[in-house]
């Protein structure tokens, strides 16, 4: 028999802005149920050192996500670990379906589900994934010390990956498709000036290459954009940092999305195109995609389904 709870308040993801989200809810006596996911504590759980949360000098990232669990739990939110499969949202109460096979009911809905790592697309990435294709630096750095790496990518999350990796490998090459990088310059000063790091400035990755018995990278095959020219780059990890995609999946086909996934909010809210259904975090946000950005925009989810809620209530 399938297992059935209600809550006023639902929120479905565990990074910056599910947590925030947990804590005004409660704050307010929604008494929200919060479900944490396949990654519980989201992205800042595979990163290090963090260095721009306020209050916080230098704090490791899955350190910042257990004290917002605490945080959550300790101002009344019951959190779940279990993983939304499917929603309802034509009628309410909304509906959720759990993997533990739990049926979640609600009468407002917190989407907090983050973003993931975009990859390549190339069958040869596919082919060495978890063999020395790693989308993931902090994860998986450690197994390359002493050897050469690979990182494609020109933003943010390329140029802190490089600069991580450089504690453990001997050599970082960094490939990007233009001729200048998208990073904060304090990150490009600090990346320009490690003397493990190389630059292929205006190259794609074409191939990954490597063996079979064992399987594992042995190099890349980068192409020139312009001259169409082959470069082939020795190394035993690839680490793709090209940016990260919306976890939309559940909502794609119900909410208004744009940007290649990122659900649409309202000017100035977190309201969604469904009435009592409200997003925050990097779900929406395709232009900042800080901790304190979802964080901010957790609270406000909070604050506007409370008074959402109140005005069901009054009518």
């Amino acid at each position: 028999m399938t297992d059935t709870r209600h809550t006023k308040l639902l929120i479905i993801g565990s990074g910056p802005a599910g947590y925030t989200a947990a804590v005004y809810g409660s704050r307010a006596m929604l008494e929200p149920l919060l479900i944490q996911g396949i990654q519980p504590g989201g992205q800042l759980t595979i990163t290090t050192e963090v260095e721009n949360w306020p209050g916080e000098v230098e704090i490791q990232g899955p350190d910042l996500m257990i004290k917002m669990e605490a945080h959550a739990r300790a101002v009344g939110t019951e959190i779940i670990a279990d993983h939304i499969n499917a929603l309802d949202l034509s009628k309410r109460p909304f509906t959720a379906s759990a993997d533990s096979g739990t049926t979640y009911t609600c009468d407002a809905l917190i989407l907090a589900t983050g973003a993931q790592a975009r990859w390549l697309g190339l069958p040869s990435e596919e082919k060495f994934k978890g063999f020395g294709v790693s989308a993931c630096a902090t994860c998986d750095g450690f197994f390359y010390r002493g050897q050469e790496v690979v990182v494609v990518g020109g933003g943010n999350t390329a140029v802190e990956e490089a600069l991580f990796l450089t504690n453990f490998a001997s050599k970082v090459t960094l490939i990007h498709r233009r001729d200048s990088l998208r990073s904060e310059k304090i990150l490009q000063d600090r990346l320009f000036k490690n003397p493990k790091v190389e630059i292929l400035w205006n190259h794609a990755i074409e191939e990954v290459v490597g063996g079979d018995n064992p399987r594992g990278v042995e190099g890349v095959r980068a192409r020139h954009v312009e001259t169409g020219q082959i470069t082939e780059v020795p190394c035993k990890g690839f680490f793709v940092a090209i940016g990260h995609a919306p976890a939309s999946e559940l909502v794609k086909d119900v909410l208004e999305t744009h940007m290649g996934g990122y659900v649409v909010t309202k000017p100035d809210s977190t309201e969604t195109s469904i009435p009592g259904v409200f997003a925050a975090g990097d779900l929406t946000d395709h232009k900042y995609r800080q901790a304190v950005t979802s964080a901010g925009m957790g609270c406000m989810a909070a604050l506007e389904a409370e008074r959402w809620l109140a005005e069901q209530e009054q009518g």
